[in-house]
């Protein structure tokens, strides 16, 4: 038996460390998505364009992502629950400093630090919640941890929308420092550090590893979040990032795998099913955050909801994903091997996309996305889990939070390079289909005309001239094409996205799961 072990907890400990780093997971997840309703009353608020405002979500992410890959340096570095602890603190502090920001920039810089003290709580409490449960009762472990990441982007919206509606945008940060507070006691009451091996001296820490970790992600995470405002490689700052990006991205592997003391260890993907599990992450990162951003974007530009109508929405896929979950945990524990749980995720999320790419017109409503979303519901609950505990199921001891560390990171880069492929390839498409559209419309065409004229008369019934009322007329034309090549585009996202996830159904499949046994992520660590 190994020291590991040790972190097993019993009881009313094991409850209670287990709701304080879910919480800690929410907190983190619903920061990420709370933000996006209240976009437009900050900018009002602080007086910033639309671009400026949308710094608000990047720099959390940028954040983010540069500081996941080291968590589990610096948990060794300061110990485990001391780490943790200083991360809810950083969370918390900045979400009051958020709430009184007066200035865009001064918004921007608390949500970077908001970040960093973020990306921690999400890898972190996964480790947690990983190493306080006996082997066999792990894949109930990741069930409860993956409810909270699932649910969290879909909760955000509705309570960002309610809150924003009710009270002022600055209490989408206030409702922070509560929880945050409640946290930290429990933290330092009831999470333990396990024994690590020797600190790294001051001289030997990876200063260079974590310069350049953070320019390569710091770029590529910029360039995808904005690189469509920008117009891509016809601004220079795009260019310029994105050789930094995959410079630094070739450093830093270099860097990682010849210092002794690397600040992300790279020599845990010589692990088969991480690496497996790691591209996985990728692809569910793409899906989940794809398609939980695009669905709200379809309902409020075209559709012409509130966000609050949008995010209540979601909520039925969440309860279901949240239904699956435990389900999923006890086929894991009955020794169901993961990979054909994936393959049939991966399957389901497939049928979704198709399905979303039928229904979508400019009369869809409520009542049509209802299925749909129930159906991605079933898929995400079958995807998660069984990835994470496929990526986790053959490493040992330490391994097992450089392991979380990566497939977290995955899943965030993943979102954000779903989030930034769809917002660029719908406006190219919506062009494309715009002009195939209006290359039909022939003026001289009697069906046009007579729906020209039919708008004419509407228009002068309303008393307008008939000059003016002509005007009104070929408007109300042309917004309909554009309703229609948006709509069009949407429907590509869908059918694209479902593909996506039917080509990797073959890889899956060879992935090496635990068959026939019925534990997973703990058969590594005797």
């Amino acid at each position: 038996m190994t020291e590991q072990h040790s972190m097993v907890e019993y009881g009313m400990r094991r409850v209670i460390v287990t709701v304080t780093a879910i919480f800690c997971a929410l907190l983190e997840i619903v920061d990420t998505t709370i933000v996006n309703v209240a976009l437009n009353d900050m900018r009002g608020n602080l007086g910033a364009t639309l671009t400026e405002v949308g710094w608000v979500i990047t720099a959390y992410a940028i954040a983010n992502v540069i500081i996941v890959p080291m968590t589990s340096w610096l948990s060794q570095q300061f110990g485990r629950r001391n780490y943790f602890a200083a991360s809810i603190i950083i969370f918390t502090v900045s979400s009051f400093l958020c709430g009184n920001a007066s200035g865009i920039w001064e918004l921007v810089f608390f949500r970077f630090l908001q970040g960093l003290g973020g990306g921690a709580l999400l890898v972190t409490s996964q480790t947690i919640i990983t190493e306080s449960y006996p082997p066999e009762k792990r894949g109930m472990a990741q069930a409860i941890y993956g409810l909270g990441v699932i649910i969290g982007p879909t909760l955000g919206p509705p309570l960002g929308g309610y809150i924003t509606d009710n009270f002022s945008w600055p209490y989408i940060f206030y409702i922070n420092i509560p929880i945050g507070i409640i946290a930290t006691i429990l933290t330092l009451r009831y999470v333990r550090s396990p024994k690590y091996a020797e600190k790294t001296d001051k001289k030997d820490i990876d200063w260079l590893g974590i310069a350049l970790l953070s320019v390569a992600v710091g770029s590529l995470q910029y360039v995808l979040e904005k690189g469509h405002d920008d117009d891509w490689f016809s601004s220079s700052t795009i260019i310029t990032l994105c050789i930094m990006a995959v410079l630094g991205i070739f450093f830093f592997i270099w860097r990682e795998l010849t210092y002794r003391n690397p600040i992300v260890d790279l020599r845990v993907l010589k692990n088969g099913n991480l690496r497996i599990g790691t591209i996985l992450s990728f692809i569910l990162g793409f899906g989940l955050y794809g398609s939980t951003f695009i669905i709200p974007l379809y309902t409020q530009a075209t559709l012409g909801w509130t966000a609050t109508q949008s995010g209540m929405l979601m909520i039925p896929a969440a309860i279901t994903t949240a239904f699956m979950m435990p389900i999923i945990g006890q086929l894991l524990q009955r020794g169901v091997p993961q990979q054909y749980l994936v393959a049939g995720g991966l399957l389901i999320f497939f049928i979704y996309s198709l399905w979303g790419y039928k229904i979508l017109s400019p009369d869809t409503g409520s009542v049509h996305f209802f299925w749909p979303l129930i159906v991605r519901g079933v898929g995400m609950g079958m995807l998660f889990i069984p990835i994470t505990t496929l990526s986790l199921s053959t490493l040992k001891g330490p391994d097992i939070g450089k392991g979380a560390a990566f497939s977290g990171m995955m899943r965030q880069l993943g979102g954000s390079f779903g989030v930034a492929m769809i917002t660029t390839f719908i406006s190219m498409e919506t062009v494309t289909h715009r002009s195939a559209i209006v290359s039909h419309l022939d003026v001289n065409n009697p069906a046009v005309q007579e729906r020209v004229a039919g708008l004419q008369h509407n228009f002068m019934s309303k008393g307008m001239p008939t000059d003016k009322a002509l005007q009104a007329a070929y408007q109300a034309l042309d917004y309909s094409v554009s309703k229609q090549a948006m709509i069009l585009s949407y429907m590509d996202v869908f059918l694209y996205i479902g593909v996506i996830f039917l080509i990797c159904i073959p890889f899956i499949l060879v992935a090496k799961g635990s068959k026939n046994k019925k534990i997973d992520m703990g058969e590594a660590m005797h």
